[in-house]
Parts: structure tokens; C-alpha cells; sequence
């Protein structure tokens, strides 16, 4: 019998009664973490240190920590803004604090990228996980209570939707079901948010499948709610050589970011504007013979670990138009295990007709990520499937690195890129593409991403398929080792392929004799921009493609911002000189004002307007 509370504190005190005082918890990455519920236990746990409480999950998101006070002027106001009333985990912050019980552990599978590289706890306790295997490590380690934030149907229906995070739940319910019947201690926990989209299908549960029921009083907190990053060349360029890349009437996966931003565009682009589209591909070089350069008629069916806003721009464009139709006659667009986005993308999902919204069948993992279940039916839906990630290193011989440094640091996790790519190999007419921005800026000083060696690999080397730079296409699936080591070189940096170069020849896998094509040789930063700084102007690329939850203001003082992050010592000395000056636009101006700069009063406040003007100038400029 379902137990039903509106005290979060009520919830945890019944989950020990029931379980016990050690708790194995297992809860959805991102969105789907009840946090009122979670928070509670930990309260619990903190109070009474004779309960072990190890909390299992992935993608703990946390506010930003500021390194800086620029960063802080601009993104607190923002972040407050788009947060609104979201309650921080008491767990990240003690992390973060470093002061987190000895009898609460916190072990993640995926992490907020980049966000816990300095933090020894969060480090030791990660776990490299498939994310089509999670389910099953979670019923080896006995996990005896599973937590979720859950929608309740509109207009007071009987049912919840499991919304955001059908991805591992859906593959745990037969094994919450056998300790149920086997008599062991088993708690399934939902606390309710109306600000979570209604999502039908597989993801409808009535409410008494749960043990324990969190109805907390109105209004529900808000959900966490990333802001989009602009959209650079590089980002576009890439977009533009994987769209012609994509079949009509195929099947497509991607995920979230600027890249994927660029992608749904660029493929909006080739169906509704396409002599501007082939034109933009035309600028970068020639493309293919086969290059898929036409709208599309068919159209895609999407089949992604993640829904992100991307797919419902091109469901809007009519692009994401093929339906598959399972065993029981129930069709749909898109397929997908889990969901992160903005405040808008929310917004979407909770005013979409209900009808459109049936098109969007939110399933496990499992589903998503393998062929388990109905293979058949999934090799004949999941035709020409193009399975799009991206990865921070990729080394000549093929090997992608897309989650740890080098030194063991892991910046995210391996997630489901390698189920994906190992589905891409197992699938008639797919293709794995990994798309890798050939450099990346340290402190003003550009350094490659493609590299000889690297000490990481997400994607192993045999693995290798497609990778896509800014600068082109390179083809790997099945070929030699000298032919993968030449065809990478022709899509790195410029600057870099000599050295690149030498490192094959010196260890025997490409011939002394090997030149590399003249245009590939003109691969620079420069050369980008003037192919696509036109473009770019004219508003056919703009910086934020999908939109944002900011305003122009903060959108003109994000790229500014960004320009000044990236910025070696030089930069940063040009950008305070272009700052000098008493006339100041009026777009300016309210820039200034936004970041609390239009009247510094300290010397550190006047040098921070100078670097900040500046930045605006040349950025507009």
C-alpha cells in the first residue's frame, strides 16, 4: 500500500522503517533526482550517523562555483534567475565544502562536466559505467530503495508520469517487482513536481506502484535549468560537414551543446533554405559525390539516449517526421531515455498539444542504447542510423577520449558513447561520428586535439569510424593504419600537422615519403573566418540558433566573456586598450550597467569596465 506524506523529512524516517539503517539509493541522473527527498535523507543521515546511506547516480547538477568576480557579476543574476527557486542537494554542497559525513557516500556514473576535477571525494568514489549496464550494476550492489521526481497528470488524474528519466527506471521495475515477491526490503519512492512535463507512454505509472508517495505543498520548486552556450564557427563548421552526412529517412542520435545547437540547424537549413545551405557547404570545400545535399522528403525518426531541444526544433521544421510503429501499434518520432534542458525547452514540452506530445515516446535505455528486447523490429526501424557525439581528444590511430584527462581526472564519464558506437558497428548502413574541434585554447595559446598519443580512450581505436573537424570529414571505418593517420592529418590545425606528421613517420606508420595535400595545409582559424564570417554577419549563423533564456544584453556579454576566458596575457592587454575611451554605444552601455561596471568606483572595478568594453568592441567589431 502506497504511503502518501507531504513532509520530506516524514518520507526518510518511513524509508528506514522500512529498509533499515543502511540504504543503497539509487536515483536518475540530471532532473529526475527528487532532491526534497534526497535532501531529507541525508538530513536524516547527517543527524544520526549509525544510518549508511550510498547514494547512486549520475549528472549531479550544481550551481557553478565563481573563479572569478566577472564570472560571478555575470552569472549569479542569471543563474538565480533561471534556478529560481530550484534547492541546491545538500550532498554537492557538503562536496563541495568537503565536509560530507563518513556515513554518507556519494558514487556517480556521469558527471557535471568538468565541475569536480579538483575534488578528491567525487574523483575516488566515480565509477566507469556503460550506460546501458547501470541498471545491472544497480540490482548486483542490492540497491534497496529507488528515488524519482515524477509529474502528476494533469487536471488531478490518477496516474504520475516518470517524465525526464525513463532511462534506467524502466529497466529496474522487474527487478523491484522480484524483491517484492521474494519478501526482501524494497522502497520505490516518487516525490511529485508539476513542473516537470506530463510525458505519456511508457513513462505513465499509477501512483500506488510506488511505496512511498512526496506530495509537497505549491508551489513545486523550479527545475534546473543549464543556459545555452553561443554557437562558434568551429561549431558550425563541424554542423555543416555532418549534415551532409545525415540520410533521408534515417534514424538520428545527438546530444546536448553548442555542437548539437549548430547541428539541428545546419539540418533546418538543408531542408527549408537549401541553395543558402549548399552554398555554406560549398565555402568549405567540395563536398562529396556522395554528399547528402537534398531536403528531406522522408524524413528522420530520432532513436537518442537524450531528448534535447535540438529534435523539437526539427520536429517544428518538419524534419523529425518518420514514424516507427512498435508490436502494439503505438507509434512515434522519437525515442528517448532521459532529458536535461532550459527553461524554454520545459516550457515547450509542458504546453505541447497532447497529441504532438504522444509523438515523443520517452523509454529505458536498454531500448535506446541496445539491441536487447525485439532486435529484429530495431534493425528494421533504426535504418541508416547516424549516431552523433562528440570527444575532447582523438589520436591518429582513431581512439576518441570524450571523458578523462590524461591524468586519470575524469571530466564527465563514458555515458552511452560507447554503447552507441558499438550499435553503430552492429547496425546495417550506420555510422558512428564523432565530431572533435581540432584545437583548444589554454590561457590565449592554441593546443590540438588531434594528437599522436593520448593516455584515455572512450572509444578504442577499432572502434574507429567517422570524425569530423572543422575542417572536413574523415572516414576511418576499415581503414589501414598509415590511411587513418593520413586522413585525420588532413583535418587538423594547420599549425600542428608537421609535428603530427613526424610523430607517425618516426614510429613507422606512415611512409618518409607521405605529403599532405595542399588545401589540407591551409586549415587555420583564419581561413574559417573568412569563409564564414559573411554568413555569419548576414544572420544565417546566428550565436544562438535555438535561443536562449537570456537577453540580448547577456547574450552580447556572453560572447564577450567568452573571448576574454579563452585570452592569453596579449589578448587581454589588446581588449583593456579597446576599453579606453569615454564614448560609449547605448548596447554598451547596458551591458555595462548589467554587469555593475557603468560607474566603478575602485581601481580593479575601473581596470574589470576596460577589459569588459573592450571585449564588447572587438567582439562587435
Amino acid at each position: 500500500m502506497t504511503q502518501h506524506a507531504n513532509d520530506p523529512a516524514r518520507c526518510a524516517e518511513a524509508i528506514v522503517d522500512r529498509v533499515g539503517r543502511e540504504i543503497r539509493l539509487a536515483v536518475p541522473i540530471g532532473i529526475g533526482k527528487p532532491v526534497l527527498l534526497v535532501n531529507a535523507l541525508c538530513k536524516l543521515a547527517e543527524t544520526d550517523r549509525s544510518i549508511k546511506l550510498h547514494i547512486f547516480t549520475g549528472l549531479s547538477l550544481a550551481r557553478p562555483r565563481y573563479r572569478t568576480s566577472l564570472e560571478e557579476r555575470f552569472a549569479k543574476p542569471l543563474l538565480d534567475r533561471l534556478f529560481g527557486s530550484y534547492p541546491d542537494l545538500v550532498y554537492t554542497k557538503a562536496l563541495q565544502a568537503g565536509t560530507l559525513p563518513p556515513n554518507i557516500e556519494v558514487t556517480e556514473f556521469f558527471l557535471q562536466a568538468g565541475a569536480w576535477l579538483g575534488n578528491a571525494h567525487v574523483q575516488q568514489h566515480y565509477t566507469s559505467l556503460n550506460y546501458s549496464r547501470v541498471a545491472a550494476h544497480l540490482e548486483r550492489i542490492g540497491t534497496n530503495v529507488m528515488g524519482q521526481l515524477v509529474a502528476p497528470e494533469p487536471h488531478g488524474g490518477a496516474r504520475v508520469s516518470l517524465s525526464a528519466n525513463t532511462d534506467v527506471t524502466l529497466d529496474l521495475m522487474a527487478y523491484v517487482a522480484r524483491r517484492r515477491r521474494e519478501g526482501k526490503p524494497i522502497v520505490f519512492a516518487g516525490e511529485i513536481n508539476a513542473n516537470l512535463p506530463y510525458m505519456p507512454g511508457e513513462a505513465e505509472m499509477a501512483r500506488d506502484a510506488f511505496d512511498i508517495l512526496l506530495e509537497p505543498s505549491a508551489p513545486n520548486y523550479d527545475l534546473f535549468a543549464p543556459p545555452k552556450e553561443p554557437v562558434s564557427l568551429a561549431d558550425y563548421a563541424m554542423a555543416l560537414h555532418v549534415a551532409t552526412l545525415i540520410k533521408d529517412g534515417g534514424t538520428l542520435q545527438l546530444g546536448i551543446g553548442s555542437f548539437a545547437d549548430a547541428l539541428a540547424h545546419a539540418l533546418i537549413l538543408r531542408h527549408t533554405r537549401n541553395a543558402e545551405f549548399r552554398d555554406l557547404v560549398g565555402r568549405l570545400g567540395k563536398p562529396a559525390s556522395d554528399a547528402e545535399l537534398e531536403p528531406f522528403r522522408t524524413g528522420l525518426y530520432g532513436c537518442t539516449e537524450m531528448l534535447v531541444d535540438a529534435f523539437l526544433a526539427l520536429k517544428r521544421a518538419g524534419i523529425l517526421k518518420r514514424r516507427v510503429t512498435d508490436r502494439e501499434g503505438k507509434a512515434a518520432a522519437l525515442h528517448a531515455g532521459f532529458f536535461v534542458g532550459n527553461q524554454a525547452f520545459y516550457r515547450e514540452l509542458r504546453e505541447m498539444p497532447e497529441e504532438q506530445r504522444a509523438d515523443i515516446a520517452m523509454t529505458s535505455i536498454s531500448f535506446t542504447n541496445t539491441l536487447d528486447g525485439d532486435e529484429a523490429l530495431k534493425r528494421e526501424q533504426r535504418r541508416d542510423a547516424r549516431f552523433v557525439n562528440t570527444a575532447m581528444i582523438v589520436t591518429l590511430l582513431g581512439a576518441a577520449s570524450s571523458d578523462m584527462l590524461e591524468d586519470g581526472r575524469v571530466v564527465s564519464g563514458a555515458g552511452g558513447q560507447h554503447d552507441l558506437v558499438t550499435l553503430a558497428q552492429a547496425l546495417e548502413g550506420a555510422r558512428s561520428i564523432i565530431a572533435v574541434r581540432s584545437t583548444r585554447q589554454q590561457a590565449g595559446v592554441a593546443t590540438s586535439n588531434i594528437v599522436w598519443r593520448y593516455g584515455n580512450a572512450t572509444v578504442p581505436r577499432h572502434l574507429r569510424d567517422v570524425v569530423v573537424t572543422e575542417y572536413g570529414i574523415a572516414d576511418l571505418r576499415g581503414k589501414s593504419d598509415s590511411a587513418c593517420v593520413a586522413s585525420l592529418l588532413a583535418v587538423a590545425d594547420g599549425r600542428f600537422q608537421q609535428p603530427l606528421q613526424g610523430d607517425a613517420q618516426t614510429a613507422g606508420k606512415l611512409a618518409k615519403s607521405f605529403e599532405l595535400p595542399g588545401e589540407a595545409r591551409r586549415n587555420t582559424p583564419q581561413r574559417l573566418s573568412e569563409m564564414l564570417d559573411a554568413p555569419r554577419r548576414a544572420g544565417l549563423l546566428p550565436p544562438y540558433p535555438l535561443g536562449s533564456d537570456m537577453t540580448e544584453t547577456e547574450e552580447r556579454l556572453a560572447g564577450a566573456l567568452s573571448r576574454l576566458k579563452s585570452a592569453g596575457y596579449v589578448e587581454l592587454a589588446r581588449s583593456a586598450l579597446a576599453g579606453l575611451g569615454a564614448n560609449v554605444s547605448a548596447q554598451h552601455r547596458d551591458a555595462l550597467q548589467r554587469m555593475a561596471l557603468d560607474a566603478p568606483q575602485s581601481l580593479s572595478d575601473r581596470a574589470m569596465r576596460a577589459l569588459v568594453l573592450g571585449a564588447l568592441r572587438r567582439t562587435s567589431a
